[in-house]
């Protein structure tokens, strides 16, 4: 396999490049390149190109370096990509580690103060008088920095030869409403673009050209398509406490209800979100919210997922339905909180003192982050058990390409409740027996109008009819049938995608965002005469086909983003006969998992 550095000259050297290349914006935190990077992201994105956007942020307020990368890819791969083709160095304390950083070829557009063509001479410099552009667009000096960001689009969209229609667009539904901050942004961008124009001379190979592989298509960012599917789910209840990186699921989540969850008559809201003091509380919150009835979660990250443990296990022994969404970041401890990772895998799992196992759903796209996330309040009142969704802070809080979501059409399926009249025929019922051979019990909601329906919650040892008892007979009559109704749901999580590849002897498995690069691998090893099976684990517990699809290889590789294997350890205990051929490749540096990443660390172990 060729190198990065390897490939990117060979590419270089056939002369143009055109919808295949990443442009890297190094800025400052709090500088107002967000909204700069959107338009520039969008304009290519309503060209028919695919692109994917990833904001690498600091976990301070501002002032600190941040990085926006955008991928522009004709084939669809919207994984992250380690070399940089185009460079836009805004930032003086890191332009020259970051001009550095380049592959020999590549472009830096970088403020001529910055004198970056000192650095590096194997790279392709464009200067620009930033300053003196930004002069032109605004007097006001707070403008002048703010608009700096939008003579940076002009160049390069001059540069590349992007739809000056298409830039106008995209400010107008960045700014939408904002008719003076529209024309601002407008005119910078004019100013850069023709600035470019009349001193640049172009000597890249890279250029955009029009396509018709977006049309249809949306950017939505995981977090705000799983606050979507909450939504759709009819969340009534949210008990959360702010942290990076899952703040904004439930940002969105409030106001999309604001939007959409209000009663026409009153005027009302029909939903309570809470904000609660702590990440236990939250738990807590949402817990005695579907102890009641409602459909309830919280949202949180791996400092979160530890506070609740306690919470969790009660919710997992009394058996009561609620939603935890996990957006990963790095840690332990406080770790990287603006960095990705897949480390809260078996913590999430079996939190919780005790033998606790718990139901897990991992989407591996902004459109399963919508999906799973109505899924889950499903599940919770089916199984009557705290559900986690594992997102990551690349699929949270990322720009993703994707297909419009689907209206729900399913009815809502509340599980084995039973109402007034149920208990009229039957005369009664036992909270915690298992009638139906799948270890779910029957359950009622406070409120029920009969004398039989009510009972108690116990976090304490207690018989099927939910007494207390420190009988060792009763605990372990209670142990036997959570764990039946833990493989009862094999059955019920969503199924694992998989690709059987006749001939393979190779067997892939993946979960959650590292699909992306994943997918491109493959592709990347098809070209090397490598073939690869591909098994995309969505759930725990683990579904028949697992099985099936690690005895049909040879060599199994579980790519994942911690340093421990996780999913690689919970595989083997799964399938202790075949622990041995099962092995990890793993990615934990805090940065999104690359296709090259895994494609040479497969030739490397395929060559021992």
């Amino acid at each position: 396999m060729k190198t990065l550095a390897e490939g990117s000259k060979e590419k270089l050297e056939k002369g143009r490049v055109v919808n295949d290349f990443s442009i890297h914006v190094a800025t400052v935190n709090g500088s107002g390149s967000q909204s700069s990077n959107s338009v520039l992201m969008r304009s290519i994105f309503q060209m028919g190109i695919p692109v994917s956007g990833k904001n690498l942020f600091p976990s301070n307020i501002a002032g600190l370096p941040t990085w926006f990368t955008i991928r522009v890819n004709k084939d669809g791969y919207i994984a992250r990509k380690q070399e940089i083709d185009i460079l836009v160095a805004m930032n003086p304390q890191t332009g020259i580690e970051d001009v550095k950083s380049l592959t020999p070829g590549a472009v830096c557009i970088s403020p001529v103060e910055m004198k970056l063509d000192l650095v590096r001479s194997d790279v392709r410099h464009y200067q620009v008088p930033f300053s003196e552009l930004a002069g032109k667009a605004s007097e006001n000096l707070k403008l002048k920095k703010l608009l700096t960001n939008m003579i940076y689009v002009g160049v390069v969209a001059d540069l590349l030869n992007i739809d000056q229609k298409q830039i106008d667009e995209a400010i107008t539904k960045q700014f939408e409403g904002k008719a003076k901050a529209i024309d601002l942004n407008l005119n910078a961008v004019k100013i850069g673009r023709e600035w470019s124009k009349e001193n640049l001379k172009k000597e890249d190979p890279f250029q955009i050209e029009p396509m018709n592989k977006t049309k249809g298509k949306i950017i939505i960012d995981g977090n705000a398509a799983a606050a979507l599917g909450c939504m759709f789910a009819g969340v009534t209840v949210v008990a959360w406490y702010p942290i990076t990186p899952s703040s904004s699921l439930t940002e969105q989540l409030i106001d999309y209800m604001k939007d959409h969850r209000i009663d026409k008559e009153t005027k009302k809201p029909t939903f309570a979100v809470i904000q609660a003091e702590d990440e236990l509380a939250a738990i807590g919150m949402a817990l005695g919210a579907g102890w009641a009835g409602a459909r309830s979660m919280t949202s949180t990250s791996g400092p979160g997922i530890s506070l609740m443990a306690e919470f969790t296990g009660f919710g997992y022994f009394t058996e009561i339905p609620t939603v935890i969404f996990d957006v990963q970041r790095v840690g332990p401890s406080t770790g990287l909180p603006t960095r990705t990772s897949q480390a809260d895998l078996i913590s999430a799992h079996y939190l919780s003192h005790g033998d606790t196992k718990h139901i897990v759903l991992l989407p591996g796209s902004v459109a399963e982050c919508y999906e799973f996330g109505m899924e889950a309040f499903e599940l919770a009142e089916k199984f009557q058990t705290p559900i986690f969704v594992l997102s990551d802070l690349d699929l949270g809080m990322n720009n993703w390409m994707s297909d419009p979501f689907p209206y729900p059409t399913k009815p809502i399926n509340r599980g084995k409740v039973l109402d007034a009249k149920d208990l009229e025929r039957l005369g009664g019922f036992e909270r915690y027996k298992d009638v139906d051979g799948d270890g779910i019990p029957y359950r009622t909601l406070p409120g029920t109008d009969h004398p039989a329906a009510a009972y108690f919650t116990r976090g304490s040892g207690h018989t099927e009819k939910a007494t207390y008892t420190e009988k060792p007979e009763d605990y372990k009559n209670v142990m036997d049938r959570l764990e039946k109704k833990f493989n009862t749901a094999r059955k019920f999580v969503p199924a694992p995608i998989v690709e059987t590849v006749k001939g393979a002897k190779i067997g892939l498995i993946a979960f959650g965002s590292s699909d992306f690069a994943v997918q491109e691998s493959r592709d990347q090893l098809k070209a090397a005469d490598i073939q690869t099976s591909y098994f995309r684990v969505r759930a725990l517990p683990f579904t028949a086909e697992l099985k099936q699809f690690v005895e049909a290889h040879e060599h199994i590789y579980v790519v994942e983003q911690n340093r421990d294997g996780q999913m690689r350890e919970l595989i083997r205990a799964e399938l202790p006969e075949s622990a041995a051929k099962i092995q990890s490749i793993r990615h934990y540096d805090g940065l999104p998992l690359y296709a090259q990443f895994v494609t040479d660390a497969i030739c490397a172990q395929e060559k021992k």
